[in-house]
Order: C-alpha cells, then structure tokens, then sequence
C-alpha cells in the first residue's frame, strides 16, 4: 500500500479545479466533522492546475495515472475539497485538499476520478485575482539590451483580469490598435497568505506556488502612446498562465532556468538568478503600500531576448499563427497560439 501511495505521488503532483456545483458532502473518519471549522494553511507538495469544461472550471491533483479530479474524489470518499484553485487559495483549504490526495493514493475506488491529461482542456491556473501586479525592467542583461539604466527599486504596471489566459489557449491580436506585438516570458508568484508590510526574510512564507507566465505585450501602445504601460500591456488575453501552480515548498525560485520560443526557434533563454529584484524584495516591495491577498498574482520580469531589444532593422513583430512556448524550470511549459 504504501508503494502505491509513492507511485502515485511520484514527481510534481497537480491540482485541478472542482466544479462549483459540486457540494461537500459528509467527512471521512480522518477528516474533520463538517460543523467544525477546516484547518487553513497552504497546500505543499503537490502541483495544481484548472481544468475547464464548458464556463466550469474545476480543481484536480495530477498523478502518475493522469488528472485526479478533486471534486468527484471528495464526492467517491466522502471528504471535503475546495472547489476550485481560488476556493483553494483564497480560504487557505491546503491541508483539506492534501488530506484528499493522501487519502485517494490509498483507494482503489479514487481511481474513477482519475483522467487522461491529454483530454482535459486548461482554464488559467488562477481565474478570480483581486490583483495582477507586474514588475518591468527586472533582469539586468534585458535592462542592457534595451538600454535602461537599472532601477533603484522595482517598477510596477498591472493587468487586468479579462487579459488572463491559459495553456493550449490562443490570443486574439488587437490589429486594429496595435502592430508591434512583442512576447515576454515571466516567473509568476500566485499568492498564499494575506501580507502587509512584510519583512523580506519572512516574504516567501506568504506565497502559494510558482507558475509559467507570459507578459505579452503590444509594444507600440506601450511606448509610443506617451508611455501608457498599462494599455499595452493588458488587452484581453494578454497574461497566459500555466499550465501549472506548483506549491512554493518546491520550488526556490531565485535559481530556476527559463526559456521562450516562437515557432520552435528560441528566443529567451535566461535563469532567475539574473533578477534585478528576487521574489523575496518583490513581495516585500509591493507589501509595504499594497496589500497582497490570497490569489493575487506577480508577474516577476522578463528577461533578454525580447523583439524591443533587437536593432530596428532586426526587429519582427509576432503575427497571427506564430506559436509561443514559454517554459520555467520544475514549473512545466506553457503553449498558446496567436490568431
């Protein structure tokens, strides 16, 4: 039994969404009575992820078998479950949902809700942030090849959440505002605990999990309109995430590969060791004047290899068809298409 528990733990495991029609329904013997108020605390060990069906989006663990469904493995053992990665992080459900996978890796009958992840269809790993908050010029050799001197502190931008996207997703070019379209491979920090003015030595305590993101851009809107960052930056679609959360007791993020490519030619290829600003510094930065809550998404930086950072005559702008993968490493590949 408990060589099965290994084999279907083995390697990152993933949260899905629940769907948030499906109801708790009575505990098992191990798990708290449901008139009694569920431990919070962070989810650890696992990697989480959103499945989509239809306007529904649901949470899940992925094993070495596939995608658990958490909602339908609450439903099988009688155990509670957020429903969906927001329930999950905006209640600090953590020990719920790991006492659920703990218990599926036990039962033979957890294995109907078990799915194929090549079937399953991704929503973006958070749906519902109160807050996006993006940090520019964070890499220094990206601040060089642009030709800008290194901040003093971190410079903040945000996106909205209409631009969310997810893996396997497409972005719809606003060609009528812009032409200058521009990809930007990103680390992103999902959120956990609510912080306010947090020491940086205590700031990682306060993050959930990591994610592949990709702050794409319009570039002409955000440099040639009067330096309006924020429009070029948030059209609809514009912030794919995922496929992946993976949880923060994984992962040490200032020391992690990351890569872009379009149309399989690689453009970005840098590590997190070369942020201006780690993580760390980010959350203390952003927590001293705004607080960050559960769910809330950070979008780190860029590093070199942007399209802005070529000669002119060098520079070609991403169009309808180009195919952009972003991958970090431990933190999984994430694909959408331009149309």
């Amino acid at each position: 039994m408990k060589q099965n528990r290994r084999n279907f733990l083995k390697g990152t495991s993933v949260a899905c969404a629940v769907a948030a029609t499906s109801a708790w329904t009575p505990v098992a013997a191990e798990s708290p009575a449901l008139d009694q108020p569920p431990a919070q605390g962070l989810a650890k060990g696992l990697t989480l992820l959103t499945i989509r069906r239809g306007s529904e989006y649901r949470l899940g663990v992925k094993t070495t078998g596939g995608i658990l469904d958490v909602g339908e493995a609450a439903r099988i053992l009688h155990m509670r479950a957020p429903a969906t990665m927001d329930d999950l992080l905006q209640n600090q459900d953590g020990p719920s949902l790991n006492a659920l996978v703990d218990a599926a890796a036990k039962s033979g009958a957890a294995k109907k809700a078990i799915l194929a992840e090549d079937k399953i269809e991704y929503g973006p790993v958070v749906t519902r942030p109160e807050k996006i908050v993006c940090v520019g010029l964070n890499y220094r050799r990206h601040a060089a090849e642009i030709g800008a001197p290194i901040p003093k502190q971190p410079v903040l931008f945000n996106k909205y959440n209409t631009a969310l996207n997810h893996h396997n997703g497409t972005v719809k070019l606003p060609v009528d505002a812009a032409k200058k379209f521009d990809y930007e491979v990103e680390l992103v920090i999902v959120m956990g605990k609510e912080a306010h003015d947090v020491s940086e030595a205590d700031a990682l305590s306060f993050v959930a999990g990591y994610a592949t993101g990709n702050d794409f851009t319009a570039r002409d809107l955000q440099l040639e309109t009067g330096g309006q960052w924020m429009v070029g930056k948030t059209p609809d679609q514009f912030a794919p995430l995922g496929p992946y959360l993976v949880t923060a007791d994984q992962i040490d993020p200032d020391r992690l590969n990351l890569e872009c490519r379009v149309n399989g030619e690689t453009r970005q290829s840098s590590n997190t060791s070369d942020l201006i600003f780690n993580c760390s510094q980010i959350i203390h930065y952003i927590s001293r004047v705004i607080t960050l809550r559960p769910g809330d998404i950070i979008f780190t930086g860029t590093p070199q290899g942007v399209i802005q950072g070529m000669p002119k005559e060098k520079q070609v702008w991403l169009k309808a068809g180009d195919k952009i993968a972003c991958s970090l490493e431990k933190l999984g590949e994430l694909r959408f298409e331009l149309v």
